[in-house]
């Protein structure tokens, strides 16, 4: 038998174009839309905070969490194009078009996230700074698999995020406070 989930087995292989897709679509769901466009609202309204010295030990956490879920996001877009070289059947136009519709679903609902969190603005922040940022970056993971811009005339309202994402390597949580 093959791999066991309560006590039944695992029925899905892949080898065929649609179970490559399946495959495929639960990847990018998962590192695109969850690790790579969720949580973005919160982790830039808590790293604005540290940047104007509140909040600063939770900022330097929330500086960690982000470090990792990019190294999660960047390894998870490296395997969906490997898999997409390896079987170029399953990249067709198609489901180019079904994964484009799953980015700016997940854009949205972030989006809602950002309204639901901040319905009069905090800090200097808006919600609609967040619907430029969340299409910025969505603009970012469909270049990062090979697909068009999917939003136009989008900047990065945060630019300051950049250089939080590439907080220093070297810095090792057990040795700050």
């Amino acid at each position: 038998p093959g791999p066991l989930r309560n006590g039944r087995e695992i029925a899905f292989h892949t080898g065929t174009t649609e179970n490559n897709q399946t495959l495929l679509r639960n990847l990018i769901a998962f590192y695109v839309v969850t690790e790579g466009i969720f949580f973005y609202v919160g982790f830039t309204q808590i790293l604005a905070m540290g940047r104007r010295g509140k909040m600063t030990g939770t900022s330097e956490q929330f500086q960690y969490i982000l470090r990792d879920e990019s190294m999660h996001v960047n390894f998870g877009i490296d395997v969906i194009n490997q898999i997409k070289i390896e079987n170029p059947a399953v990249w067709t136009d198609q489901f180019q078009q079904e994964i484009i519709a799953m980015i700016k679903e997940g854009v949205q609902i972030e989006y809602e996230y950002a309204k639901d969190t901040m319905p009069r603005g905090i800090l200097g922040l808006n919600a609609d700074m967040f619907d430029e940022y969340l299409k910025y970056i969505a603009n970012r993971r469909a270049q990062q698999l090979g697909l068009n811009e999917i939003y136009d005339n989008i900047s990065n309202p945060f630019p300051w995020m950049s250089e939080m994402m590439d907080l220093k390597k070297e810095k090792n949580f057990f040795e700050t406070r």
